[in-house]
């Protein structure tokens, strides 16, 4: 089963034993690679994480690019160089970029209507556009969060069996009124690119975009096919690491079915963020945030996730799928790459180790709290709304002028204040929308997802 592996609400950067590594700001050169084996060797030494593949690049200075653990654990094979992960949601920007090339082409705007291409497409009296299935705010129903995907994924069928699946959904909420990660959107995506290129999304990838970059260890993922130096996936058992869930890669497809080396997403962030890729325009296009219909601005463009790491602004997206997590960051301000893979859908998040890597290359942006207003008794209370294919429930207390916020199986936080009524925990904010001295309403601002909440009992 496809999964979008969220940012923590807390992310803690750095592990027990990272003390020694954890403020190196001003690290000279040439003690960098040891210190980044420091940091990895340090995730993997509990045997929570086979192996993983790092790059870390400033400008045009490559300062790692290793694999470290094991490919394969019966075998004790180690991960080799250019080793060859699946990559999830990372997927997620190639297919933008394959929309962007078809708009370019004139074949498709990104403000049609998607039933234009999938003419069948029942979209329940709603206006979808190609747009709102890019930045996740359509509404339409995500399948790796329907229970009957579990029994479907282990299948070989027909692409329409899924979205015969899905499509008789309703709708979760109106197209632009939030956001909530969704595959399935992504799905129709793929869909799109077939129907209008009159090519199969997987030769369309590697044609136009794998082939241009020069990516020779990338490829539409397969169960079947022999890939070289293909590491093999683990799941997190009860005790400890198991193989891999069965996963037909009919089904992550356009969402979450490419495979690729740490080496070759490195060259894919040089030549899309070094305008090889795109045009000018259809760059500023992918990585502008979007906006819902109420103005509101997120922070997801198109494929790419627009936030910070460590306070540095930052380009990403991070991926999940059966027995693979994997992150890939740009750092605009700073020309600088790190990629994170890990053949292993454990507690080792790539998030964490990208962090903690980001913090020795870049240090880390110290933030300002403000003092938090008067009156934050006001926003106690009980927040509900959409989330991720299950309702959102949010708990908000205050103790000694510090509110507190508790997640959906998470431990309470308590956020610092950054004005506009909005706090702030690791990469998730809060904004309460007041109406006199109250506050019925609670957006959740993930990067990944906008929520918005309403106060029960108002």
């Amino acid at each position: 089963m496809i999964r979008h592996v969220a940012r923590h609400l807390v992310l803690v950067v750095l592990a027990s034993g990272l003390a020694q590594v954890a403020h190196a700001q001003g690290r000279d050169r040439a003690s960098l690679p040891a210190a980044i084996d420091s940091v990895v060797q340090s995730f993997l030494k509990d045997g929570k994480a086979a192996g993983m593949s790092v790059a870390v690049v400033k400008g045009r200075d490559t300062i790692a690019l290793k694999g470290y653990g094991m490919a394969d654990l019966k075998l004790d094979v180690p991960t080799p160089a250019h080793a060859v992960y699946e990559i999830g949601s990372v997927t997620k920007q190639f297919t933008a970029a394959a929309i962007l090339l078809l708009q370019e082409e004139g074949k498709l705007s990104i403000d049609d209507e998607i039933t234009k291409i999938l003419t069948d497409y029942p979209t329940q009296g709603h206006v979808v556009t190609i747009r709102r299935l890019l930045d996740h705010t359509s509404g339409i129903k995500g399948y790796t969060e329907m229970p009957v995907f579990n029994a479907l994924m282990s299948r070989h069928l027909p692409k329409d069996t899924l979205v015969k699946l899905f499509q008789k959904e309703p709708f979760d909420f109106s197209p632009g009124e939030m956001q909530v990660y969704n595959n399935s959107a992504y799905f129709l995506l793929g869909l799109i690119v077939e129907k209008v290129s009159g090519m199969s999304y997987a030769d369309f990838v590697k044609q136009r975009l794998f082939d241009k970059v020069g990516m020779t260890d990338s490829q539409y993922c397969s169960e079947r096919t022999i890939i070289k130096r293909k590491v093999k996936g683990y799941d997190m058992g009860p005790v400890s690491l198991v193989n891999k869930g069965l996963l037909d890669h009919t089904w992550p497809y356009s969402a979450g079915s490419l495979c690729s080396s740490a080496a070759d997403l490195v060259s894919w962030n040089r030549a899309l963020h070094g305008g090889r890729v795109l045009s000018a325009a259809s760059y500023k296009s992918m990585t502008t945030p979007a906006v819902l219909g109420d103005g509101t601005r997120l922070r997801y463009g198109m494929g790419l996730a627009l936030h910070t790491f460590n306070g540095h602004r930052t380009i990403e997206h991070g991926g999940g799928i059966n027995g693979f997590l994997s992150e890939s960051a740009y750092f605009p301000d700073d020309d600088a790459i790190i990629i994170v893979l890990v053949n292993s859908a454990g507690p080792v998040s790539p998030n964490a180790v990208t962090a903690a890597l980001a913090d020795l290359l870049l240090g880390t942006v110290k933030r300002d709290s403000r003092a938090a207003p008067g009156g934050i008794a006001a926003l106690v209370g009980t927040y509900k709304g959409v989330g991720r294919g299950q309702q959102m429930v949010v708990t908000v207390s205050a103790d000694s002028g510090r509110l507190s916020v508790t997640l959906p199986r998470q431990k309470a936080a308590t956020p610092r204040y950054i004005g506009d009524d909005t706090w702030e925990e690791g990469d998730t904010r809060f904004t309460f929308r007041k109406k006199g001295s109250a506050a019925p309403e609670l957006r959740v601002d993930a990067a990944y997802g906008h929520s918005v909440l309403s106060r029960s009992g108002t």
